[in-house]
């Protein structure tokens, strides 16, 4: 069965599941906008002493804590906004692998600021 298509606010009609070039610039320009204020990853602490802290903590807990696959990122439970003591923390480190951090724990995130 195929889905109808769909009206943007913009007045185009689109295939379903596709966006619409209006919304998708206009998310890119809104993205460009914050990175500009966004201090750069080294400002933010991510130096070579987290890259070998991260390292060792994935060899000490390889798995995701969300879905049990292999973890590649060290994600901080409680994000830590420039708090130091907070980042470096181990106890508000937890495994991820990416999929998991960049939706499912995104999406906890922002369910939490609401």
């Amino acid at each position: 069965m195929t889905r109808p298509p769909h009206a943007c606010t913009c007045g185009r009609m689109l295939p379903h599941g596709t966006r619409c070039p209006c919304k998708i610039t206009a998310t890119r320009d809104r993205q460009r906008r914050h990175d500009a204020h966004r201090p750069s990853a080294r400002e933010r602490g991510y130096t070579g002493a987290w890259e070998e802290a991260r390292r060792a903590f994935l060899a000490l807990h390889p798995f995701c804590a969300f879905c049990g696959y292999t973890a590649t990122v060290v994600d901080h439970i409680t994000p830590h906004r420039g708090d130091m003591a907070l980042f470096w923390d181990r106890a508000n480190w937890q495994p991820l692998c990416k999929p998991c951090h960049d939706r499912r724990k995104q999406r906890l995130e922002a369910e939490g600021r609401r």
